[in-house]
């Protein structure tokens, strides 16, 4: 049977292990270091939360760890429930019975995670990206005899890009976009400032692109352990202004969308973004 594992945060207790019965001897800290070790034997691990047991529990600790594949989970279930681990008596190990989550409710990985989850499953430098296009849209006015501060008062920096994500294993190729924009109301006095936050602003339109491209891909996990990816162009957009702004600014060459053949423009402008910061939970 083959599983399919989007590039998106992980939901469902099928994913979900909860730990019980750990040592009372310990901190936090090396205990979530040792869980790591220890399942990540199994798969590509999203988190590992450990946390004090309630008054009633007693002394000890008890841990949360979610797997990408709800395979890898069940495996490490079976293989580490009533097992001793690092501890001299054995761990509880259950998967959760949290219900899943409604599919509105998934929330986009962080292009860092995106990039992590694609090298374990398609090898290390398995995917690269192409900068298509990366356009300044602050058109900021610098006028004579006037302060920089009080010049970009009430203004803002904002980038556009337009690249493309490519699977080179798989001859897979995924276009994404992204908006990022840097009010400049706080900016510190000197053109080091501005450069710097110039620099910023771009990374995180590039960013938030990468994260868009990989939207659109899925991770094919065989029955056999090997694996393929498919690739799903979004279809709706929320956001008419939005799609009409980007078409205005998309005007570069022809590229092949592969798997789905279309040209650059008649996939670009399918596209959602996200002027907001996507919703990610703090894992530090």
């Amino acid at each position: 049977m083959l599983q399919l594992v989007p590039f998106a945060v992980p939901i469902g207790g099928d994913k979900t292990l909860l730990v019980w019965e750990l040592s009372s001897g310990s901190t936090a800290e090396p205990l979530q270091h040792s869980l790591f070790t220890v399942f990540s034997r199994f798969g590509l691990l999203y988190s590992v939360w450990v946390f004090p047991n309630a008054a009633l529990g007693g002394p000890g600790f008890y841990a949360i760890i979610k797997f990408y594949s709800a395979r890898d989970a069940h495996r490490a279930q079976k293989a580490r429930d009533q097992k001793q681990l690092f501890h001299t008596s054995p761990v509880k190990v259950d998967l959760s019975t949290r219900p899943k989550a409604v599919q509105h409710n998934t929330l986009a990985l962080k292009h860092s995670r995106c990039q992590e989850l694609a090298n374990y499953n398609f090898g290390f430098r398995g995917s690269s990206k192409r900068i298509i296009k990366l356009q300044d849209l602050s058109n900021l006015e610098e006028r004579e005899n006037t302060n920089i501060v009080t010049a970009l008062q009430k203004q803002s920096l904002k980038f556009f890009c337009a690249l493309e994500v490519v699977l080179t294993s798989h001859e897979c190729r995924s276009p994404g976009v992204g908006m990022a924009e840097e009010p400049l109301d706080k900016l510190e006095e000197g053109s080091l400032s501005l450069h710097m936050r110039r620099k910023i602003t771009q990374k995180l339109a590039i960013q938030k692109a990468m994260t868009d491209a990989f939207q659109k891909l899925l991770n094919v996990i065989l029955e056999s352990g090997k694996t393929a990816v498919a690739y799903r162009p979004c279809e709706d957009v929320t956001d008419a202004r939005t799609e009409e702004e980007l078409q205005d600014l998309i005007q570069v060459s022809y590229f092949s969308c592969q798997p789905c053949g279309h040209r650059e423009e008649e996939c670009l402008s399918d596209f959602i973004f996200e002027e907001e910061e996507f919703r990610l939970p703090q894992l530090d």
